[in-house]
């Protein structure tokens, strides 16, 4: 790790990464907290951030699971573009939907037209993980179609990859992944896939920030 903590600093500042997700079971929101769990562990400064719910209440109460974690909450803070502007790097997860990330994740990214018109998003290292209820049900195409708008940001996008051994077996290369079969919750496996691209990309936002602050 202190090889790493040197990494995520840039002149003696921490590099700073955001993590936005939307989570209607907690399954996403367990996929944020891993990431910025392996991200904190390198020394970064990280934040965790939801989004708003808008999905009518007849729709949540059609799944017990929905509601509880609704009833339950909030679980953190709401995300703002100022969140963005603040981050160095940053990792957006949302539950596959139709093969897309949800609607509620998509409603805050839609509102960062004056960021990226002001070039404050271009240079940012960014990631993407997801959740589905089904093997086949669009994870990857969820982590794609998130990439797409880091690509139009200008923003650097780091894949999950297959960097370590573990990750043959617990996902894909796009972005961390959990497929919750029978209403399952992520386990051992799918966390530590999280917490490695955590570390990925907080590492590869220290070596961006440095190479921008000319910090050789």
């Amino acid at each position: 790790m202190g090889a790493l903590s040197k990494i995520a600093r840039v002149g003696g500042v921490s590099t700073r990464i955001l993590v936005v997700f939307y989570s209607a079971t907690g399954n996403t929101a367990k996929l944020a907290e891993a990431l910025a769990g392996g991200a904190r562990d390198t020394g970064a400064d990280v934040r965790v951030r939801t989004v708003a719910e808008t999905a009518p209440p007849q729709a949540i109460a059609t799944n017990p699971r929905w509601q509880a974690y609704v009833d339950s909450g909030p679980h953190a803070e709401l995300a703002t573009l100022d969140d963005l502007e603040w981050a160095d790097g940053l990792a957006v997860g949302s539950p596959t939907r139709f093969g897309g990330p949800a609607a509620q994740l998509k409603s805050f990214l839609d509102t960062t037209g004056g960021l990226w018109a002001q070039g404050k998003l271009a240079n940012k290292v960014a990631t993407s993980f997801t959740t589905a209820s089904t093997a086949h049900g669009g994870l990857e195409s969820t982590l794609l179609a998130i990439n797409n708008i880091f690509y139009h940001w200008g923003a650097i996008v780091v894949p999950l990859g297959y960097a370590e051994p573990h990750l043959l077996q617990s996902g894909n290369p796009y972005g961390g992944s959990f497929v919750s079969r029978k209403s399952a919750e992520p386990g051992d496996e799918a966390l530590e896939a999280l917490r490695i691209q955590g570390t990925r990309l907080a590492t590869v936002t220290g070596y961006v920030a440095r190479g921008l602050a000319g910090d050789h």
